[in-house]
């Protein structure tokens, strides 16, 4: 009976290896480096007297998008797959991919609270207006409108709008003939760009302010969760304490880069406008305090323990399903296919150089996978 217990015949021990000093060094080294990534983008926005070029905050919003995609990937996905797949694990770890099934599933359960939220959402905000949509159930107002071309014409069209199909200048049709998919792209119009945007309460119309806030704090949920394991691991690392040490600074800066621009470019509520700098402030403490927390407890915490394997691995897992998802849609596809950012005169010089940024972002974050 015994013997179907599974037993930890995982790390009975850490490599922690004395230099207190330097480690202790680390917690404020990297207390400096979290801090300036999340609040440089705070810092050159409409929510700071401190302006910097335009030039400034285009170049860190789009290097930070390709740093969160490639922390979903390099720094999440990968050590999440090698935490579950561990030797010591055995059992259902050894015959099932867990760490991608938890990234898949995560995906899925932010994509669901996504529409759940949006519908409610616009519910709250009660901007559709069906006042002049016939009754289901007046077969004689139905036929009134069927008779009706202009009526019928403006029906149509309000219907496009509400399923989020509203064609600009799409030029003339013919009939009523229905092609799916047609103009994929020109519903942007809908989507809500917060470089144009004044302010909430102007703003009420649009589905995706609150859907913004939501977004940024699930985006904050799954970086502050890989923080704090990056700051334990570090405080009891062994002979690559110096190594992990350097490239933490870097990783650390990188991330609270692309989180930070996410907080500026939100527009927060008059009543909430100290809330992005409180957000970019527990981002910047998380990594310090784990890691103070791991110089307290480095005899006894074990970080390849069967335990700590498993929560590291699955926290891991789902964070990356949670920042592929905000990475891919929230800030690919939102600001290249579905804003109007590019839509100026220069728009292709300026998206090239966008893509260029975050791909440069993504490429050095990958990079420093290959040390942490």
């Amino acid at each position: 009976m015994s013997e179907l217990i599974p037993r930890d015949t995982c790390q009975t021990s850490n490599d922690y290896n004395g230099s207190d000093n330097l480690r202790i060094l680390a917690v404020f080294m990297i207390l400096i480096s979290s801090a300036l990534g999340a609040f440089f983008p705070l810092l050159s926005s409409k929510y700071s007297f401190i302006k910097l070029p335009n030039w400034c905050f285009f170049i860190a919003k789009f290097f930070g998008s390709g740093v969160i995609v490639a922390t979903a990937f390099i720094h999440l996905l990968e050590p999440a797959s090698d935490a579950l797949t561990n030797d010591c694990l055995g059992g259902t770890f050894a015959d099932y991919p867990w760490a991608f099934g938890i990234c898949l599933m995560s995906l899925f359960f932010l994509f669901f609270s996504e529409i759940c939220s949006h519908y409610f959402i616009l519910r709250a905000y009660g901007n559709e207006d069906h006042s002049h949509f016939p009754s289901g159930n007046d077969d004689s107002k139905l036929s009134d409108v069927d008779s009706d071309k202009n009526t019928e014409t403006r029906i149509s069209n309000h219907r496009d709008i509400e399923s989020g199909s509203f064609i600009r200048d799409a030029g003339p049709t013919s009939g009523n003939s229905f092609i799916p998919g047609r103009d994929h792209y020109s519903h942007d119009a809908v989507h809500q760009d917060p470089s144009q945007l004044g302010t909430p309460a102007e703003s009420s119309d649009k589905e995706n302010y609150a859907n913004q806030i939501f977004a940024v704090s699930i985006l904050e949920f799954g970086i502050v969760f890989h923080s704090v394991f990056i700051g334990l691991s570090l405080a009891v690392a062994g002979e690559e304490f110096k190594t992990l040490f350097v490239v933490l600074i870097f990783h650390q800066m990188f991330e609270g880069l692309g989180l930070g621009t996410r907080l500026a470019e939100t527009n927060w509520p008059k009543s909430k406008k100290l809330t992005p700098w409180i957000m970019a402030l527990g981002y910047s403490i998380t990594t310090p305090i784990s890691t103070a927390i791991g110089i307290g407890v480095r005899h006894s915490f074990l970080p390849e323990s069967r335990k700590a394997l498993i929560v590291n691995g699955v926290f891991d897992a789902f964070s990356a399903g949670i920042l592929i998802y905000t990475g891919l849609v929230e800030l690919m596809a939102h600001e290249f296919l579905y804003s109007s950012t590019f839509k100026q005169k220069d728009g292709l010089k300026r998206m090239l150089l966008a893509y260029l940024c975050m791909a440069t972002g993504a490429g050095i974050m990958a990079l420093l996978g290959k040390w942490a």
